[in-house]
């Protein structure tokens, strides 16, 4: 058992430097990227000129089911934006709780009838609303078919040139929507534009306004604010350069509505609906012979909050690797074809091979060590060997940081770095192998042909304090 501990001592330390290897090299590239940007935004004319009634009519829709805790305080924060020609689109998806009451009480809605053009076939209608205070707003009431639908229903009511998805209890910055315009202004084949999520569990709130970013005591949510910074800052803005960004996050995403309609919106089949929404846009756009761009612009933000039970989050990350999954079954004829691209070279195979077949590698690997511990046949070598490839990965995230600080001076207090600094020790060496497991669970339902969601539970931003 000695020389089966000492494998997978090397198999993990493989894997893991693997994985780092390649986010430095992204690291590189997100640099670049971040530089780029911050010479186009210098001067900052575009807030002037978005501040036009004349700027690009913008749809923001807004799947909402059993959404009653958050979905006031959102759609009052999206009202409150400061982009001039704005629509809200809330899509209440069959809830049983009371966020169709909530929202007729809270905006004064009155009903104007089931009928709209039905560009694409969904669950059906039950009503739609208008707001007497605020015409802007829109609700409509469905019956439950899943967020791809909902999310379809919501493509065909909206007017918007661009239409912007996110979470009911996503709470945008107020300014977000200006600076995700300027991709769409800057190339006319970008047909949908990322940005940061950020996590504010403890933050501290004002009007519906975040005023203060605090590091979360709960290490739970503390590791995954590292996750997050690290996926966003560096993992999408890193792609942007080498033209291989394949996911937009479904909590915050801005798109051109006409390209979504040509794909025939969102895939309802898919647990992964955002990024497999995606890898089809610019899947169409090859196979079109007109490559579209899919961008990622780092200082438009929108806050929601993480799961702080571990039951919740088993849930969420173990539908997102059956999501990834799905997408690379679904779209594999992609994977290692020139005519897909940088889509097909580069981050295709990156994903089969660090976000799909290393962590299942790495959890068999782990499950090899622990086995060889409890038996007495774990040599000392494999110790050091393993804890040299998780420091490497521990380093990385200090540097991811380090950058998100510099750039973006996301916390302003020194006790909240120190504790984002043992946040990253809780990360690697606690969520991280927890995460493995839950993507072997994914992976199990995912051969098992299991689509469900699974219930998420939210306590609301407002009462962070």
């Amino acid at each position: 058992m000695s020389m089966a501990g000492l494998v997978a001592a090397w198999v993990v330390f493989g894997v893991v430097i693997v994985s780092a290897a390649a986010q430095i090299g992204l690291y590189i590239s997100a640099g670049v990227e971040l530089r780029r940007i911050r010479r186009r935004d210098r001067h900052q004319l575009w807030r002037r000129m978005l501040a036009s009634p004349l700027a690009p009519r913008i749809s923001i829709l807004v799947p909402a089911f059993n959404e009653a805790v958050t979905v006031i305080d959102s759609v009052s924060n999206l009202l409150a934006l400061t982009y001039s020609n704005l629509e809200v689109v809330v899509v209440n998806d069959g809830s049983t709780d009371e966020t169709l009451d909530r929202l007729v009480a809270g905006f004064d809605l009155s009903p104007v009838g089931p009928v709209y053009r039905r560009v694409l076939e969904t669950a059906p209608v039950r009503q739609i609303f208008r707001s007497s205070h605020d015409a802007r707003l829109v609700v409509v009431d469905k019956h439950n078919g899943g967020k791809a639908d909902t999310l379809n229903v919501a493509l065909s009511v909206a007017s918007g040139d661009l239409v912007c998805a996110i979470d009911a209890d996503t709470i945008v910055a107020m300014d977000a929507l200006q600076q995700m315009v300027v991709p769409f202004l800057d190339d006319v084949n970008t047909v949908a534009v990322g940005g940061t999520i950020r996590l504010v569990n403890e933050a501290r709130w004002s009007n519906g306004q975040m005023v203060e970013l605090r590091a979360p005591r709960h290490p739970l949510v503390g590791a995954q604010v590292v996750e997050y910074t690290r996926s966003f800052l560096i993992g999408r803005l890193g792609w942007g350069p080498l033209g291989g960004n394949i996911i937009i996050s479904g909590a915050f995403g801005l798109f051109r509505r006409d390209a979504l309609l040509e794909v025939h919106g969102y895939e309802h089949g898919s647990v992964g609906e955002d990024m497999e929404l995606i890898v089809r846009l610019r899947r169409n756009g090859y196979e079109r012979g007109t490559p579209v761009r899919v961008d990622f612009s780092p200082e438009p933000v929108a806050f929601t909050e993480a799961p702080e039970s571990v039951r919740t989050l088993a849930r969420q990350r173990n539908r997102w690797f059956r999501g990834l999954l799905d997408v690379l079954t679904r779209h594999r004829a992609m994977i290692l074809r020139p005519r897909y691209g940088s889509a097909g070279l580069l981050s295709m195979p990156y994903f089969v091979v660090v976000e799909a077949v290393a962590p299942i590698i790495e959890s068999l690997g782990l499950v090899v060590l622990v086995v060889a511990a409890v038996t007495g046949g774990f040599p000392p070598a494999g110790l050091t060997i393993v804890g040299a490839g998780y420091l490497v990965a521990i380093c990385t995230s200090y540097l991811v940081l380090l950058v998100d600080d510099v750039a973006f001076g996301t916390f302003g207090h020194a006790r909240d770095r120190l504790l984002m600094s043992c946040h990253v020790i809780v990360e690697q060496l606690a969520l991280r192998p927890m995460t493995l497991v839950w993507r072997l669970w994914g992976l199990r339902l995912f051969l098992q042909g299991r689509t469900e969601w699974g219930v998420q539970e939210r306590r609301g931003l407002d009462s962070a304090t």
